[in-house]
């Protein structure tokens, strides 16, 4: 594994590719972020961006999720991985939302993990992404170039490379190094076939870095 200042090194190069990087989900509301990302699970970003428009248009809000059964949630989403477990998610969510949260969004961890279908990785997407609050998600492109790059051990949990990359960078470059890195994955660092190696900056450190 690398040093804490090899491993900022590398994540800075990365950020160096991708510097204007934003998050590939479409929404104009930190509740449409929440819903998106909890649609995103096991589905490319892509195909989320696909169903939204029209399912946001039929659904606008926690009240109108809440009052429609996941059957009726179901047809909006069909196209997507799991849409039958995620339309009750969405459901349940906006209930608790209108219950607990006055129909807001929350704005810390611990509540958002609170709700129906969200995790530590939407939760963190949605302070970060959503708020501006300092967080950092760890998805599987984050995990996969993390583990490449010998930034953390190879058999690290989601939550050790979160901590470890948070304890590696200030807080600040925690929004730009996960958007940056979710291109660099997309783009570069293939789960078949990487192609990291045409950019050897990434292996290739200042002398004064131990």
């Amino acid at each position: 594994m690398l040093s804490k200042a090899k491993s900022r090194y590398v994540i800075r190069e990365i950020i160096k590719l991708f510097p204007d990087a934003k998050p590939s989900l479409d929404f104009n509301s930190v509740f449409e972020l929440l819903v998106a990302v909890m649609l995103s699970a096991q589905t490319t970003d892509a195909a989320v961006n696909k169903v939204t428009p029209a399912l946001f248009e039929r659904f606008p809000d926690p009240e109108s999720f809440a009052k429609a059964t996941p059957t009726e949630i179901e047809p909006y989403i069909s196209r997507l991985g799991l849409y039958r477990n995620k339309a009750r998610f969405l459901h349940k969510c906006a209930i608790q939302l209108l219950e607990n949260f006055d129909g807001q969004v929350p704005k810390t961890r611990e509540e958002l993990e609170s709700l129906a279908g969200v995790g530590r990785k939407t939760a963190n997407v949605v302070l970060s992404v959503g708020y501006g609050i300092p967080a950092f998600a760890v998805d599987t492109h984050v995990t996969r170039i993390c583990k490449h790059h010998q930034i953390c051990k190879q058999d690290a949990t989601p939550l050790e490379i979160e901590k470890r990359v948070m304890d590696v960078l200030p807080k600040e470059e925690w929004l730009k190094a996960h958007q940056a890195m979710i291109s660099f994955g997309r783009a570069i660092c293939h789960p078949k076939n990487p192609e990291c190696y045409k950019y050897p900056q990434l292996y290739h450190f200042p002398k004064n870095l131990s």
